[in-house]
């Protein structure tokens, strides 16, 4: 059974090996001229405005968090759906449970961005 999975390890550490060996060839070969200029941060090529420092707004993280949400819930609900009826045919109720409970958990997110207020799109 193991003996199955020996190709795709070999790929795995082919491509990690690969790619350090590219990595640590920039690295050794490549020029080696920093400026200020060079060292300093990248802002869409207008110079920066403030410190690297400042506060991000938490309205960031939620809109990140919804999408996470709805990108799972699509993930894992539309399949189940599609095929439910097949499901609860073969076990019953024990096919509505699992989702059930992630849903709930699903649920909690929305709940944490709907009063953090994430959801007033100000």
């Amino acid at each position: 059974m193991l003996i199955d999975y020996i190709p795709i390890i070999l790929v795995i550490l082919a491509a990690a090996i690969f790619s350090g060996i590219v990595v640590l060839s920039s690295r050794l070969f490549g020029p080696q001229r920093p400026t200020k200029i060079k060292l300093m941060s990248y802002e869409s090529g207008k110079d920066p405005v403030g410190t690297t420092h400042e506060r991000i707004s938490i309205k960031y993280y939620l809109v990140a968090m919804l999408f996470i949400i709805f990108d799972i819930e699509v993930i894992y609900v539309y399949p189940w759906a599609v095929e439910f009826k097949k499901l609860f045919a073969a076990y019953g109720i024990f096919a509505f449970m699992p989702m059930f409970i992630f849903l709930v958990v699903l649920e909690l997110g929305f709940l944490y961005v709907y009063r953090k207020g994430g959801l007033k799109w100000d």
